[in-house]
């Protein structure tokens, strides 16, 4: 086999093991993720909250200031009542003093109800803090394991590419540029050995003279169906044949 051929296979032994890396790497993003998921809707959960609080809060202060200044209007038809000299003075004056405490009365209930409901949404928001700051330390130990997993495979990931460049040093540029467009294309192995009068890949069959190329000149050439690297591998020796026993005298 020529060492060409031999260092070509190597590099795929290793491609292969970089690949195996890549994967275990990928399959911790989902992880990942999942936990960033988890944060996002207990941020979110808060971010609701304190706008919900802001909104009710600033209703509260405009139902509160509208009440002061009823409460002020209030207070000047008290006073025009019991300055009423004339019956109908005095008609007009109770009327508006009814109706302006009815106003207060109304106000004043909507206003404790939002005291209550802004009273709620503080405690849920604590409750909503508190369930954030509790998953924060439950994801931190998650976290810190799946950062010390990328750690380990990242550094088996560089020594792998390292050895694997080393030995791509044996293969000629124009045979390993092919050879690199095949593997990424297809995300796995790209040199295969005929089996038989077939490519080992898709067992399409390789045309006579082809196929003699491949064994008798140890070609590596490419199969017109699948478009992987064909090589052939050398013939096993024949098994030594036993010499006939010698005739009995």
């Amino acid at each position: 086999m020529q060492p060409e051929l031999v260092a070509l296979l190597a590099v795929q032994e290793d491609d292969a093991v970089i690949r195996g890396i890549e994967s275990e790497l990928a399959a911790l993003s989902p992880r990942i993720a999942s936990l960033d998921k988890a944060r996002q809707r207990a941020h979110d959960e808060l971010e609701r909250s304190r706008v919900a609080i802001e909104r009710e809060t600033e209703r509260y202060k405009t139902l509160n200031d509208r009440i002061t200044d009823h409460r002020e209007k209030h207070e000047r038809n008290l006073a025009t009542l019991e300055q009423a000299r004339k019956v109908r003075e005095a008609t007009a004056a109770m009327a508006q003093v009814e109706m302006a405490r009815r106003v207060l009365a109304e106000e004043e209930s909507e206003l404790s109800g939002m005291a209550r409901r802004l009273g709620e949404m503080t405690s849920a928001q604590e409750a909503h803090r508190a369930a954030a700051a509790t998953l924060e330390e439950e994801q931190a130990t998650a976290r810190a394991e799946i950062a010390a997993e990328q750690e380990r495979l990242n550094a088996q990931l560089s020594e792998a590419r390292g050895v694997r460049n080393e030995k791509a040093k044996q293969v000629s540029a124009g045979l390993l540029s092919r050879y690199d467009r095949i593997s990424t294309r297809r995300r796995s192995n790209a040199l295969f050995a005929i089996r038989g009068l077939t490519c080992g890949a898709c067992d399409t069959a390789i045309p006579l003279q082809r196929r003699n190329a491949l064994m008798v000149a140890g070609l590596i050439d490419v199969c017109e169906a699948c478009g992987v690297l064909l090589f052939a591998s050398p013939e096993p020796p024949a098994p030594a044949v036993a010499p006939a026993d010698a005739p009995a005298e």
